[in-house]
């Protein structure tokens, strides 16, 4: 008869896993808008395939993965919930504005992206854990992303006047 081994301690909870999952939804509609970007001669198609794998894939895959491994405590789920709905809602309001030709929508869009950003910024906060190189990826596409938006916004103003 073999002795009972000692539990394993408890495995933190893979609060990434809805980002990654829904990034790979976006990553997987952003190739098929640009499947047929051509065929239907969809205005701003390229344009949003793109941001569908960049922005709404990528970045949402990347920064979900990074708060979970960084962050020293998980945020709470009302807080996920949030950067969840905020950053997926911002991606789909800054494509809508887009193809609609209503900036003030790209604008609130945008806003929703950045209220992810600083809540995620939070949760990691100055007692980050984990690899150094994963706090440098972190940061950079905050601050890509943060850069980004602006000039979105200011593109979206631009080709509605």
């Amino acid at each position: 008869m073999t002795e009972p081994s000692a539990a394993a301690p408890a495995s933190p909870a893979r609060t990434d896993l809805p980002f990654r999952l829904l990034a790979l939804a976006w990553v997987i509609t952003g190739g098929l808008t640009a499947a047929v970007t051509g065929p239907l001669g969809l205005e701003h198609g390229s344009w949003s395939a793109a941001f569908q794998v960049l922005v709404g894939g990528v970045m949402q895959g990347v920064l979900g993965t990074a708060q979970q491994r960084l962050a020293a405590r998980a945020p709470s789920r009302g807080v996920l919930l949030i950067e969840l709905l905020t950053w997926n809602l911002g991606g789909l309001a800054v494509i809508g504005g887009t193809v609609l030709g209503a900036p003030l929508l790209v604008d609130a869009g945008g806003a929703l992206l950045v209220v992810t950003m600083v809540l995620m910024l939070r949760a990691v906060g100055r007692g980050a854990t984990g690899p150094t190189w994963l706090l440098w990826v972190f940061r950079a596409a905050l601050v890509l992303t943060a850069v980004s938006i602006p000039v979105g916004l200011v593109l979206a103003h631009l080709r509605a006047a």
